[in-house]
């Protein structure tokens, strides 16, 4: 079984930073598809961003310009630096990975973005 760690959330006034990490328990080289998603209170869940292949990434609107998607494939890791944030940016954040058979999540990070 999979698991997927995130962290780097927490509490944020607007137009602050975050990095947001997510490891996982197997090695990401062979993964294509990965991306961040969030969900607010009272929302349903939505993509931030993802890898579309081994190098190209695909953003939500809202954040492009503000957040970018990275990964370290020899830490098994992959990153949402996001910068600007704004109070709607509030919400869980999970990291999906699409590979090793599976559709996997990990448990989320909460991000708020407040004064």
């Amino acid at each position: 079984q999979v698991q997927l760690v995130e962290s780097g959330g927490g509490l944020v006034q607007p137009g602050g930073s975050l990095r947001l990490s997510c490891t996982a328990s197997r090695s990401i080289f062979s993964i294509a598809r990965m991306g961040w998603y969030r969900q607010a209170p009272g929302k349903e869940r939505e993509l931030v961003a993802t890898f579309t292949s081994y190098t190209r990434t695909n953003y939500a609107d809202s954040v492009k310009g503000r957040f970018t998607i990275s990964r370290d494939n020899a830490k098994a890791t992959m990153y949402l630096q996001m910068n600007s944030l704004k109070p709607e940016d509030t919400a869980v954040y999970y990291c999906n990975v699409i590979g090793w058979g599976t559709n996997n999540w990990g448990q989320g990070t909460q991000v708020i973005v407040s004064s």
